[in-house]
C-alpha cells in the first residue's frame, strides 16, 4: 500500500510563459515522481478552478505560488505518513481536503498535480510503464491500440488572436497505420500549408498557442479551403488519406442566443452553416459546434451531422460526469474530449471516460493551450484506450514531447493506431 513521505510544490511556467504548477511526490521506499499540469485559454464555464494569486504586479495576477504552497504545505502536512490503497482513495482525500465543489480552495491545478504525481510514483513502485499503470487505475485491460493523432494545422479564435472566429482546423491522417507514419504525413501537410500561407497571405510560419499556423483568413470557409488545398499540395487525397477536424469553440462567439461568427446566426442557421461545411470539405469531427449552454440545439446538431462526423463535446462536457450524463440523456453528442484538468483528478476523469464508453461514444484525449514538456498525457491516452489524441501541432517542443512519447510506446509495444470510429451511434 503506497505511503506518502513527501510532497513538494513548485510554480513553473507553461508554454505561453504563464505560471502553472509542478508537484514532486515521494513514497516510503524512495519511489519518487513529479508531474507538471497544463492550463487552458479556451475554458468551459463548468471547469474545475485553478488557484491564481491575483497579484497584479506579478504575472498580471496569474501567479501560482499559493497553489504550489498548498502542495508543500496543507496537502503535504495532511498526507505525509498516510497510506492509500489506490488512486481512488488518494483522489478522494484530495477532494475532501479541498471541500469545495470546484476545487477552488486548494486549486484544481494543485490537486491535479498531486493526483498525477501520486499515480506516477505508484507506477514506479510497481515497476510498470506509466500507461500500463494508468490502465489499471481505470480498471481497463492492457492497451491494444494507440490513439490516432488529430493535429492542429490552422488556428484562430482564442488560440490566435481572433483573426477568424473558429478556433482550430486540424488534420487527421486517417489512412496511416502507425504513429510514425501519421506524423510524417502531417509534417508534409504542415509544410505545404506554411508555403501556401506565405504565398496567399504573406504570412510567415509564426505559430499560435498550440503551434498552428495563423494567417489572416477572411472567413472560416477560407480556412477550410486552404486546409483542403494543403492536403492536396502535399500529395494526399483529401478525405481518403487525410481528413479534417474542426474545433469551432462556439461558446466564445455566442451572445444573447446568437452566434456572431462573421454574420449573426440563429442556432438553426449555425447548424446549417456547419452542415454546409461537411457538404464541401472532408470533415470527420466537429468539436463544440454550439455553445456550452445551448443545450436545446445540441441534439439538433447531432441529428444533422452525427451520421457523418463526430459530434465532439469539450466546453459542453468539461470532462464532468454530471454534464456527460445530461448530454447522453439528451442525445447531444457522440464523442467526449477528455481533459483531466477540467475535472481535477484522475479518478473523476476515469468516471467520465466510463460514462462516455457506456454511451458508445468515441473519446479524444486532449492537451491544453498552455502546456509543459511533461509527457504524461501520451501515457494516459494509451492506457485509457483513447480513440484519438489531440495535442496541438508539430511545431513546438511542449507538443512534440507528447508525440515523441507516443513514438517510444509504439517502438516498445508495436501497437497499431486505432481506426477512425464509426459515426451515427
Amino acid at each position: 500500500m503506497p505511503t506518502i513521505e513527501e510532497i513538494e510544490g513548485l510554480e513553473i511556467l507553461d508554454s505561453r510563459g504563464r505560471p502553472t504548477v509542478q508537484a514532486t511526490l515521494t513514497l516510503t521506499g524512495a519511489a519518487r515522481a513529479r508531474a507538471q499540469v497544463p492550463s487552458g485559454a479556451s475554458t468551459g464555464g463548468a471547469e474545475a478552478r485553478e488557484l491564481r494569486d491575483g497579484d497584479p504586479s506579478r504575472y498580471n495576477g496569474l501567479g501560482c505560488r499559493r497553489a504550489a504552497e498548498n502542495l508543500s504545505g496543507e496537502i503535504r502536512a495532511t498526507a505525509a505518513t498516510r497510506s492509500f490503497p489506490d488512486q481512488a482513495a488518494f483522489d478522494r482525500f484530495l477532494i475532501d481536503l479541498d471541500g469545495t465543489p470546484d476545487k477552488r480552495r486548494l486549486g484544481a491545478n494543485a490537486i491535479l498535480a498531486a493526483s498525477i504525481a501520486f499515480a506516477r510514483a505508484h507506477a514506479v513502485e510497481r515497476n510498470l510503464p506509466f500507461y500500463r499503470h494508468l490502465a489499471d487505475v481505470a480498471a481497463l485491460p492492457r492497451p491494444s491500440t494507440l490513439p490516432r493523432p488529430t493535429i492542429n494545422l490552422f488556428s484562430g479564435g482564442k488560440h490566435a488572436g481572433g483573426q477568424v472566429a473558429i478556433q482550430d482546423v486540424l488534420v487527421v491522417p486517417i489512412r496511416a497505420t502507425s504513429t510514425d507514419e501519421a506524423l510524417a504525413v502531417v509534417a508534409a501537410v504542415y509544410a505545404a500549408a506554411a508555403d501556401l500561407s506565405l504565398r496567399r497571405y504573406g504570412s510567415r510560419a509564426l505559430v499560435a498557442d498550440e503551434g498552428g499556423l495563423a494567417p489572416a483568413f477572411p472567413s472560416p470557409e477560407a480556412m477550410l479551403d486552404d486546409a483542403t488545398t494543403a492536403i492536396s499540395l502535399a500529395g494526399f487525397a483529401p478525405g481518403e488519406d487525410v481528413a479534417l477536424a474542426v474545433d469551432v469553440a462556439a461558446s466564445h462567439f455566442y451572445e444573447h442566443g446568437r452566434y456572431r461568427i462573421d454574420d449573426t446566426l440563429t442556432p438553426t442557421a449555425m447548424i446549417g452553416r456547419i452542415g454546409a461545411w461537411l457538404d464541401s470539405y472532408p470533415i470527420v469531427s466537429i468539436e463544440d459546434g454550439l455553445a456550452e449552454e445551448d443545450w436545446a440545439s445540441w441534439p439538433l446538431l447531432r441529428q444533422r451531422i452525427g451520421q457523418r462526423a463526430l459530434v465532439l463535446g469539450d466546453d459542453l462536457l468539461t470532462t464532468n460526469p454530471d454534464r456527460i450524463r445530461r448530454a447522453v440523456a439528451a442525445e447531444a453528442a457522440t464523442a467526449l474530449l477528455l481533459k483531466v484538468n477540467q475535472i481535477g483528478t484522475l479518478t473523476e476523469a476515469a468516471t467520465a471516460l466510463g460514462l462516455a464508453r457506456s454511451a458508445g461514444w468515441s473519446v479524444t484525449v486532449s492537451a491544453r493551450s498552455g502546456e509543459t514538456e511533461d509527457d504524461w498525457l501520451a501515457d494516459l491516452a494509451v492506457g485509457w484506450g483513447g480513440d484519438q489524441i489531440k495535442v496541438g501541432s508539430i511545431a513546438r517542443s511542449e507538443r512534440l514531447a507528447k508525440y515523441n512519447r507516443l513514438l517510444e510506446i509504439e517502438a516498445e509495444t508495436g501497437l497499431p493506431l486505432a481506426g477512425w470510429p464509426r459515426t451515427g451511434r
